[in-house]
């Protein structure tokens, strides 16, 4: 620790300080454009001097000087700076006039209008006019794909965007050209940017070079409705802000949660909007003749209940991707009134057995545990498409030190080296056996990271078995001689929002049901006769055979395709529903807007077809229906507190008996871009997607 005087007061803080970041400890505001506190320091805008007694007679960049290289005072006294003298200010003033020289000055027309930091901070340090009248320097627009729209001659040079793709997203494609006047952001060859994270750019950019091009001109910030939210585009629960006007979504936007995705978002959870609104299930379908027809609610629910008491307790209900524990669970009960314990979450021939502990399907190390890892091995996954903001959280990591990282499956772009293994079973045999040269690196680590993903663990051609062996010898390699006391290294990355809440409420086949896949086998053969999709649109829709259908959800996607009756429900940002991510950490959606037409939040939905069938459900609101839940699942009601899986269970996974020779690992998630109903049903991610097959197919 160190100690500093900020404007006369004495704080004490780490020696590695910038005198930006004393400063703000003594609670002194500087203005900044180009420093962040997640990237390195460039220095470029100069925005952020201060005066520093007993230095040079001119203010000094106070995020590029550390409070280690100021000297004490003659006698040994702390060293001083100044935020707020004369010379201070007539500094930032003029900082401010010279970067508004060749600024358009555009603001009734900027999208960044209302929330710039160039807009504030002319207005809180610069001066009423400018002293230079000549003609203002004009800067091309540049092609940066379909996400972010550019009016570069707004841009102050700060660098933050090119900062951001470099160090924290991991591709060498934005940069500068020319020097001096002539310098401009750029992205060389013009072409779309490859990260799954460019979306952020939009965020750090301080002016209006870089907006977003699907938002562009649609509202003004002081228009919209802000929201805090969660995000369920993938399993980490990343922390977002839900923009809304009236009965419409605009935008979404992250929010700070340092245990999860920091301040980043993936594009997929930021331009995702617009397929909230397309394709939409609004109102209940019931098929005749052939064709899905309109109907009221009901007959919609009449005609499934007639069906589910015909069917007796051939019944079955498989999750979706994006379904909420709310739903689920009265799901659960509601088949459970009629006999069935045929319900699942999980995908096709998942190894995840009802009967293992939680600590079998939970990232146990934590998401922000990453950067404790010495080592790590990556299973059958691939982070970059499967949860990009972990996989930047795993950069960051290898960034910081020396991190030896291996895969075995997939060998793709992650965008940090790695040491590739091979591609299935028989490597992840070899390792946990102690052959080869990483082998050797594990042994020795004292905090290994053992990320499996699902498709590691789900093999529809081999059968369960397969994922359970590798469940098991992952635990072995998790398991390592030198592990430390306190650390547990199994992490299963999954991709999908409701499959940990699934689990932990025990949607999954119980009292004789069967798993997804059987159901749908059943079906195809005659012997279950009504199967309910609640969101669930992964799966073969065309094996189900005449069996009835009834889909519960908010989007035209495959499953309702193939239903027999739809009853409509809400997407994410129209409920509040529970969702538990990957590590475990229960959080809770807010609603932002309603749901459209005659749609319904899901858990009512379930709760109607109940009384319609004779057997209501004992719960007539979100709250009484929480309250049963709580009551039997405690942990869901400790919002965003995480219920640790235990160590001696990864243990005792570990030493189960091995049987399969031979399975390959890929990843489930085989387009970033369209994962779900609704990145499906969004005309941008529709774009990305093309854009990113034109790309691939030119690399090869």
């Amino acid at each position: 620790m160190a100690q500093i005087k900020v404007d006369g007061q004495l704080v004490e803080v780490p020696d590695h300080y910038t005198l930006l970041q004393a400063a703000e400890a003594a609670g002194a505001e500087i203005p900044r454009f180009c420093y962040h506190e997640r990237l390195s320091v460039a220095g470029n805008c100069r925005m952020c001097l201060v005066e520093v007694k007993g230095g040079p007679p001119k203010p000094q960049a106070s995020c590029a000087m550390g409070v280690r290289d100021l000297r004490p005072g003659p006698n040994g006294e702390p060293p001083e700076m100044y935020t707020n003298t004369p010379m201070v200010k007539k500094a930032r003033e003029g900082v401010m006039e010279f970067l508004l020289i060749n600024h358009p000055l555009d603001c009734p027309i900027c999208d960044q209008g209302g929330e710039c930091d160039l807009q504030d901070q002319a207005m809180a340090y610069g001066v009423s006019g400018s002293r230079f009248y000549e003609n203002k320097r004009a800067v091309e627009d540049k092609y940066m794909g379909p996400l972010i729209k550019t009016v570069m001659t707004r841009c102050i040079q700060c660098t933050r965007c090119v900062r951001f793709t470099t160090e924290v997203a991991g591709i060498a494609e934005l940069g500068a050209t020319g020097r001096g006047e002539d310098m401009e952001i750029t992205t060389y060859l013009e072409k779309t940017l490859s990260s799954e994270l460019q979306g952020n750019v939009i965020d750090l950019c301080p002016v209006g070079a870089l907006t977003s091009k699907p938002y562009a001109f649609q509202a003004r910030p002081w228009e919209l409705n802000k929201t805090e939210s969660i995000d369920v585009m993938d399993a980490l629960g990343s922390a977002i802000r839900v923009d809304s006007r009236g009965r419409e979504v605009m935008r979404v936007l992250p929010r700070v949660n340092e245990a999860i995705n920091e301040e980043w978002i993936s594009d997929k959870t930021r331009f995702i909007w617009d397929g909230l609104r397309s394709q939409r299930l609004d109102r209940p379908y019931v098929r005749k003749g052939g064709k899905l027809q309109p109907a009221s609610w009901d007959e919609a629910l009449a005609a499934v209940a007639a069906k589910v008491k015909k069917a007796g307790n051939k019944v079955g209900a498989i999750a979706g991707d994006l379904a909420a524990v709310e739903e689920m669970y009265a799901l659960k009960a509601l088949l459970a009134s009629i006999g069935s314990g045929m319900t699942d979450v999980r995908p096709p021939m998942s190894g995840i057995d009802p009967s293992m502990p939680r600590a079998a399907y939970l990232f146990n190390p934590t998401i922000a545990g990453i950067e404790q890892a010495d080592a790590i091995v990556i299973i059958g996954a691939n982070p970059r498409r499967e949860a990009a903001v972990l996989n930047a959280r795993i950069r960051k990591t290898w960034r910081a030190g020396n991190l030896p990282v291996a895969v075995i499956g997939e060998q793709v772009d992650l965008t940090y080296d790695y040491e590739y293994l091979g591609a299935g079973f028989e490597t992840l045999a070899d390792l946990a056996n102690g052959k080869g040269a990483f082998a050797e690196t594990l042994k020795n680590a004292q905090r290994p990271l053992i990320i499996v993903g699902e498709g590691a663990v789900s093999h529809a051609s081999l059968g369960k078995q397969a994922g359970r062996d590798t469940i098991a010898l992952a635990a072995k390699l998790a398991s390592g001689p030198n592990v430390i006391e306190g650390w547990n290294g199994f992490a299963l990355l999954h991709n999908a929002a409701s499959r940990v809440g699934g689990l932990d409420i025990g949607f999954v086949p119980h009292d004789g049901g069967v798993c997804s896949a059987d159901q749908i086998a059943l079906a195809g053969k005659g012997e279950l006769d009504v199967l309910f999709l609640l969101g669930a649109d992964e799966y073969d829709m065309s094996a189900m055979g005449k069996a009835f259908v009834v889909y519960i959800g908010s989007h035209g996607d495959s499953g309702a395709h193939r239903a027999d009756v739809i009853l409509p429900g809400a997407a994410y940002t129209e409920k509040s529903g529970t969702y538990v991510n990957t590590e475990g950490r229960v959080q809770v959606t807010t609603r932002a807007v309603f749901p459209p037409g005659d749609a319904r939040e899901d858990w009512a939905v379930i709760r109607a077809l109940s009384g319609a069938m004779g057997k209501p459900l004992p719960f007539n609101s979100l709250g009484e229906l929480r309250q049963a839940l709580y009551g039997e699942f405690p942990h869901l009601a400790r919002i965003d507190e995480i219920e640790p899986g235990r160590i001696a269970d990864i243990a005792g996974l570990a030493t189960a008996a091995i049987k399969t020779k031979s399975a390959p690992f890929t990843s489930f998630v085989a387009d970033f871009h369209l994962s779900n109903p609704i990145a499906r049903a969004s005309a941008t991610m529709a774009e990305c997607a093309a854009l990113a097959a034109g790309q691939r197919q030119a690399a090869e």
